[in-house]
């Protein structure tokens, strides 16, 4: 009787450690995850100044003050890729957040110049390398030198060449449209809430953010070099100051994707805008398929007019995390602005064009110059 008393209670043991297990891992499932990352750390101080402040130092007290932020916020979960002051390879930085199955990366830096220029600026992974943004890259990617194996973790990269920064941003561009989304939130408040310079929303062919499978934005906090903004950066109200800003970026972000907020694609103008084509007079476009974008949601939402403000001819698509949301589907480039135009009238103002090309997803101007051929 003893025995079996004892056999019952090993396996209702069992059974109360299984469902704990279940029901820790249903709520992680259910939490939004957010990785952030203090740039350099350790051997690698980041960029060098005159009077004495660390990047890696203010970049490690603005993570962490973000971090203790969002952290209080129940449907969050926060990882860090560092809390102290130790080296860490940008490969290992990505596999952090890809091993979490993050939501959103978040890295933060401080910006250095021989100049006074001061002011903040946000990057997303990007191709369009201006001579001065191939300057940021290479110092900022050149970290890999500091690194034991850098051949065989980065596979021939060379932080000098255009064609590896170029290269890069392959993989994640399926994320680039979200990133820019949190990306523009974050300027936005530097700009309009903290009354700071901001120098924009900028892409570039950063490492960290090309390994990551998430939407993944860096975030330049200031020029320490700059003796005002130098000094603010190394300040505690400065360090929180910022951290809070980020901290209502995000927030932002995570709501408009939990209610499917179609009109949150803020595209800066700076950037390459896929609908800013010339006109045609061939409307037709054969073997091409044309949609409007009108939303992206971590949410599955029927494809129903009604959860669409009445518009009718709804497509999903899920890419990684994300579900995309479409209106419309023809070969008639004209038709297609017509579409636009409706969805834009019925609130969602940041729609925009996408062409795909046997399933997958090309350029609205490569797709219309296919049609000239």
């Amino acid at each position: 009787m003893m025995q079996t008393t004892y056999k019952h209670s090993i396996v209702f043991l069992a059974f109360l450690f299984i469902i704990g297990l279940t029901s820790s891992h249903a709520q992680n499932d259910d939490k939004f995850v957010v990785v952030l990352d203090a740039g350099h750390g350790g051997k690698d101080p980041g960029r060098p100044t005159k009077n004495g402040y660390k990047e890696k130092t203010i970049a490690l007290k603005v993570v962490l003050e973000l971090g203790k932020a969002l952290e209080k916020n129940p449907d969050f979960k926060v990882i860090y890729t560092r809390k102290t002051d130790k080296f860490l390879e940008l490969h290992e930085r990505a596999a952090i957040a890809n091993k979490a199955d993050a939501d959103l990366f978040v890295s933060i830096h401080c910006n250095a110049h021989h100049t006074q220029a001061y002011g903040t600026e946000t990057y997303v992974l990007g191709a369009k390398n201006t001579d001065r943004n191939l300057a940021i890259a290479k110092a900022e990617n050149e970290v890999i030198f500091l690194e034991d194996n850098y051949e065989k973790n980065y596979a021939g990269f060379d932080p000098s060449s255009p064609e590896s920064t170029i290269a890069i941003g392959i993989e994640q561009e399926v994320y680039v449209e979200q990133s820019i989304i949190l990306a523009r939130k974050i300027e936005d408040n530097f700009s309009k809430k903290l009354k700071r310079k901001s120098r924009g929303l900028k892409q570039l062919s950063l490492w960290v953010l090309h390994n990551t499978y998430m939407p993944s934005v860096l975030v330049e906090t200031g020029f320490i070099t700059n003796k005002k903004e130098g000094a603010y950066l190394n300040s505690k109200s400065g360090q929180v100051k910022i951290a809070k800003q980020i901290e209502d970026a995000i927030l932002e972000y995570k709501k408009e994707l939990d209610q499917n907020v179609g009109d949150s694609f803020i595209l800066d103008d700076k950037l390459e805008d896929p609908i800013a084509l010339p006109e045609r007079d061939e409307k037709i476009v054969p073997g091409v398929t044309f949609k409007v974008q009108i939303a992206a949601s971590s949410r599955a939402l029927e494809p129903k007019g009604y959860n669409f403000k009445g518009l009718s001819d709804i497509s999903r698509t899920k890419v990684g995390n994300l579900y995309k949301y479409y209106h419309g589907a023809t070969s008639d480039y004209g038709l297609i602005k017509e579409m636009k135009n409706t969805a834009a009238l019925k609130g969602y103002s940041s729609c925009f064009i996408v062409a795909f090309k046997d399933g997958k997803q090309i350029s609205v101007e490569e797709a219309l110059k296919s049609a000239s051929k």
